[in-house]
């Protein structure tokens, strides 16, 4: 991952990011050759902007090919971005924590220590959710996709990491180990080699696996020590700072 390449080509467009992190497979630990870059992160707007009758548009969303590779950026103004934060959002989180940032590091020093008071036990529900959808697409796949699957399996471990640990981590290499999912390399792998579909997969397997996953995130909830609120307070006076600043 150059951040390099991707600091200049957020330097080249018309937005002044508070910060902006990699997200997607490449904190997911298993990017393709020819995997799209995710660009995540949250801009301010200007004061004048957002306290006239009619608010302006939050988010910037842009998508294009740089140098043949797909880039899709998505910015909230940092008044969404929080709104989000302390509603239980794990993508928000992800992108607070991700370890492939592309500017905003002297921000995200600031934010992070706020952001990991706003991790409660709540935070199972975003992820049995997601999950749900994840699971539902692969039901529907005719034959099964290595990404598809990979896919499921990330939502959960991260979800079951957060819950028994309240640290945000997205990378299945680090957690597939400690959960018993030894398969995980042999499916990094066949997405690495662009295998579509795979013709001599054991979907009873995977199925059962995922489900066994998925009781580990419910009884992870059970159990977790997590607390249930979140530090709205410092989250709002960030806000206020940053609104009112010169």
């Amino acid at each position: 991952m150059n951040l390099k390449r991707w600091k200049m080509f957020i330097e080249s467009l018309d937005c002044k990011p508070l910060f902006v992190t990699v997200s997607g497979a490449d904190i997911y630990g298993f990017p393709s050759p020819d995997s799209d870059v995710d660009l995540r992160g949250c801009h301010l707007l200007a004061l004048k902007e957002i306290v006239g009758l009619t608010m302006p548009n939050e988010t910037i969303d842009y998508s294009t090919i740089d140098n043949g590779t797909e880039v899709d950026l998505v910015s909230h103004d940092v008044g969404k971005y929080f709104r989000l934060l302390v509603k239980n959002n794990g993508y928000v989180l992800e992108q607070i924590f991700s370890p492939l940032v592309v500017c905003g590091r002297e921000f995200l020093d600031v934010l992070k220590p706020i952001a990991s008071r706003c991790i409660t036990k709540h935070h199972y529900h975003h992820y049995r959710g997601f999950y749900a959808s994840r699971r539902k697409l692969l039901e529907k796949e005719a034959a099964k996709k290595a990404k598809s699957l990979l896919y499921a399996y990330r939502v959960l471990m991260t979800g079951i990491h957060l819950m028994n640990t309240g640290i945000v981590e997205t990378d299945v290499r680090v957690m597939y180990s400690d959960l018993g999912l030894n398969f995980i390399p042999d499916l990094i792998a066949a997405k690495r080699e662009e295998k579509i579909e795979l013709p001599n997969l054991n979907w009873d397997f995977h199925r059962d696996q995922l489900d066994r996953l998925e009781q580990k995130l419910s009884e992870a909830f059970e159990s977790s020590t997590l607390p249930t609120a979140r530090d709205t307070a410092a989250v709002d006076d960030l806000l206020v700072r940053l609104r009112l600043r010169p």
